[in-house]
């Protein structure tokens, strides 16, 4: 239990177990929502070891860990009692603040906050199911494994079990981030996805016709779905009685929900899935040359804010409704190698402090591999006008990629290194990784040479005064 002292320290310093609402955490940040803000010592929590940050935002702290993050968050539970499922809000942090006037930031911070919950979670199957799909297109079009054989066979079966049930995962986290049984939400995804509702023609419901919809890796039909069922849940917990509530209540939101969602939600959310998917594809088409330069530039403090996760269902609406993502992958895979790059380039200016100067190289590398907080936070947002070398090489590598539209046909998580595969084409092709290639040699050279420079002209100014 490595993180068990850290933890009891942020525990302190958040104002105990009762000034929490909910804990969780995302691919490198443990995300603690308080009660009460005059609470939180933010300058305490900066100091404690084994952290690599501290955002304060939205009702929440984010303690940045990195890719340790699923360990650090067990060790907290353990260390603070604090249950999966808890509900606080009630909880003694009890004087209460004065109302906080809310701006649009605050409102997208919460959206991105809420989407981080309920995508983040099912990050690592994408990633494992991603990367098995490439692996086999590989085999069977350079290694001459047969499309029939058993081994193909369960390789499908891994990816179809992190894509095609994509609705239950969501419906699953869904439910649980906003605090009802997870389970129902769960059991609207399987339904969605299953062989008899996902795609049949002629189904109705008391007379009513059910349009034929394929939910298979769809996104927004369940979202909508376990939205309305928020409100019907939130309903019956008032006016059902409790002697009966525990089997009264899921039936009649089942009831209920089932067939809005797929007399209605459903197809509404297929059909502005087809519309954005549509959108970006003209986007990308038409003016990617201009628009992915600024994406990739700022794309780091898109994940500063947590807005990359209020942006993920884009991607993952993409890849379902055109079979690929031209858009939130990329931007994601550009700077994050930019971001390794600046960081191998600050490493490189560190002379007397080996310690220091290992510390940053290492989060240089993770950052090629995907996860850049711990480059970012510890070497990057201290030194700004090294930040000017990211954003060159981010301009430079997102102009190449907008013109030539580099595509990742695999929605996940941590772009980078270890996902450069997502760029592996459906059939196996490999015209669209060697763009990645290009694109990523582009991204980290440029960035490392850009940061390079700034820092020579900066110790020749230094020196000069």
């Amino acid at each position: 239990m490595k993180y068990v002292e850290m933890s009891k320290q942020v525990l302190e310093h958040v104002g105990g177990v009762d000034n929490l609402n909910y804990v969780e955490h995302c691919a490198t940040r443990l995300r603690l929502h308080y009660n009460n803000e005059k609470l939180i010592n933010e300058e305490a929590l900066k100091g404690i070891e084994n952290t690599l940050g501290v955002i304060k935002k939205a009702g929440q702290v984010q303690i940045i860990i990195g890719p340790n993050v699923n360990e650090a968050y067990n060790d907290f539970l353990e260390v603070s009692g604090w249950k999966e499922g808890q509900n606080n809000e009630t909880g003694s942090a009890k004087e209460a603040e004065e109302p906080q006037k809310m701006s649009f930031m605050n409102y997208l911070n919460k959206f991105g906050n809420f989407m981080a919950a309920v995508f983040m979670p099912i990050v690592p199957a994408l990633i494992a199911g991603g990367i098995i799909l490439a692996v086999k297109n590989l085999l069977i079009n350079y290694f001459g494994l047969d499309m029939e054989s058993g081994t193909a066979v369960i390789i499908d079966a891994i990816f179809n079990a992190a894509f095609t049930f994509l609705p239950v995962y969501l419906g699953f986290t869904m439910a649980r981030r906003l605090k009802m049984e997870p389970i129902l939400g769960a059991v609207l995804g399987a339904l969605l996805v299953s062989s008899n509702i996902s795609g049949q023609e002629g189904l109705s419901f008391l007379g009513i016709g059910i349009p034929a919809v394929d939910y298979s890796t769809s996104v927004l039909p369940v979202m909508l779905g376990v939205g309305l069922m928020y409100f019907v849940d939130k309903f019956f917990k008032k006016v059902i009685p409790e002697i009966v509530i525990y089997f009264l209540k899921p039936l009649l939101t089942m009831i209920i929900v089932v067939p809005i969602t797929l007399i209605v939600l459903g197809p509404i959310g297929t059909l502005l899935s087809d519309y954005v998917g549509s959108g970006i594809t003209t986007l990308m088409s038409t003016i990617g040359g201009l628009a992915m330069p600024v994406f990739a530039v700022a794309y780091p403090y898109m994940v500063m804010f947590g807005l990359d996760k209020a942006i993920m269902p884009i991607g993952f609406n993409s890849v379902a409704t055109i079979g690929y993502d031209p858009a939130i992958m990329v931007m994601g895979f550009i700077s994050n190698l930019c971001i390794g790059g600046s960081a191998l380039a600050a490493a490189t200016s560190i002379k007397n402090d080996k310690a220091k100067k290992g510390m940053i190289v290492s989060s240089g590398v993770t950052a090629l591999c995907g996860v850049t907080e711990p480059a970012f936070y510890g070497a990057l947002i201290t030194r700004p006008k090294i930040l000017i070398g990211t954003a060159i090489g981010a301009a430079s590598a997102g102009l190449v990629a907008g013109i030539f539209g580099l595509k990742s046909y695999i929605m996940g998580g941590t772009p980078g290194l270890f996902t450069a595969m997502f760029f592996i084409d459906n059939q196996g092709g490999l015209g669209n990784l060697f763009l990645a290639a290009i694109v990523g040699i582009v991204g980290v050279v440029v960035s490392y040479i850009s940061c390079r420079i700034i820092i020579s002209r900066t110790k020749s100014t230094e020196k000069a005064e």
